[in-house]
């Protein structure tokens, strides 16, 4: 029988090899293993919790117009098919490789992607290069994204209501899990205190962007910064990607607020047409923030999910408590940023 690696490589027609699959890291959404054999590497994501196609082509579609504007990112390869995602059915490859690692289950196997391998340092945010970098590939984002028309999904737009985190606070008591009191509260304030400012977006604002746009997912390599994980493309106010970007960008709670407005500035200076204008520009940061303790909290207590996921889940729900917007920081970023136009 082949082993995954193999059967990776024959669904793409990469060659005879032979090939060999090792974990990288692993996010919020899926595991990423580099293929290598031949002088080539390759790097394969596994998708944890099954795969949206019409997302992956709309993600392939907004790689392929920014590169035209100059954004540099890993290519999507697609497979013999022409598809640019794969299904490796269970039980297909060894214990090693992704057909058995699937977090959702392996009695479902797995879907991947396969991209362009990229060597690379961490982006430096306290480089101004790499800020203006970061403001003008923005502007370009937005421009390639232009004309949307469709809703942003309810992990943008909305956040769970005070019924919903009583029921999900007295699960994770009822399980015993270390952080419950934290969670509790976490659900007297900083959810109390964000909640009002999530709401709809304006539909004449709408653009197909990246919606992660996070230092974490900047690489330089020798011809640039390259921009990384496009899972998630799809549509979202401008304005509020802007805001969410200039408060990770400058250092979060404990950021520099100089540094996001050079971002802002190089945005606008690159065509940007977004604005912020006020603490409700924000509400894609609350919402995404909110919403990730919840889905996190809900895996480290789910049975229907690998031990290893619970694991992480449980993790990030400790880390996230710790990464929450607080609105002061915001209200202070955002009143310097307005003044830059």
């Amino acid at each position: 029988m082949h082993d995954t690696a193999d059967l990776i490589a024959e669904a793409y027609a990469l060659g005879a090899g032979p090939w060999t699959l090792t974990p990288v890291t692993r996010g919020a959404l899926g595991q990423i293993w580099k293929l290598s054999g031949n002088g080539s590497s390759w790097a394969v994501k596994e998708l944890l919790f099954g795969c949206d196609e019409d997302q992956v082509r709309r993600e392939a579609a907004l790689r392929e117009t920014s590169e035209k504007l100059g954004i540099a990112s890993p290519r999507l390869l697609p497979n013999r098919e022409g598809a640019h995602v794969s299904h490796l059915a269970p039980g297909s490859g060894s214990a090693s490789g992704p057909a058995s690692t699937s977090g959702s289950g392996s009695s479902a196997g797995s879907h991947i992607k396969l991209y362009e391998w990229t060597d690379g340092t961490p982006a430096d945010v306290s480089d101004p290069e790499i800020l203006d970098w970061f403001g003008r590939t923005m502007a370009l984002l937005h421009r390639a994204g232009n004309g949307e028309s469709r809703t942003p999904g309810s992990w943008y737009e909305r956040c769970p209501e005070d019924a919903e985190w009583r029921e999900l606070h007295g699960k994770v008591r009822r399980a015993g899990m270390p952080w419950a009191d934290a969670l509790g509260r976490f659900i007297a304030t900083s959810a109390r205190e964000l909640a009002p400012w999530v709401t709809p977006s304006d539909p004449g604002d709408l653009v197909t962007s990246h919606l992660d746009l996070q230092p974490q997912n900047v690489l330089v390599g020798p011809d640039g910064p390259v921009l990384l994980d496009w899972d998630n493309a799809g549509s979202a106010s401008a304005e509020r990607e802007l805001a969410r970007a200039l408060f990770v960008w400058s250092g979060g709670n404990e950021g520099d607020v100089e540094a996001g407005v050079r971002v802002a500035r190089a945005y606008r200076s690159a065509g940007g047409r977004a604005v912020v204008r006020g603490p409700q520009s924000f509400s894609m940061l609350f919402a995404t923030a909110l919403n990730y303790v919840r889905v996190q909290a809900e895996c480290s207590i789910d049975p229907t999910v690998t031990a290893a996921q619970r694991e992480f889940g449980s993790g990030q729900v400790v880390a996230a408590l710790g990464w929450v917007p607080e609105l002061a920081v915001v209200s202070r970023l955002s009143a310097v940023v307005e003044r830059v136009g």
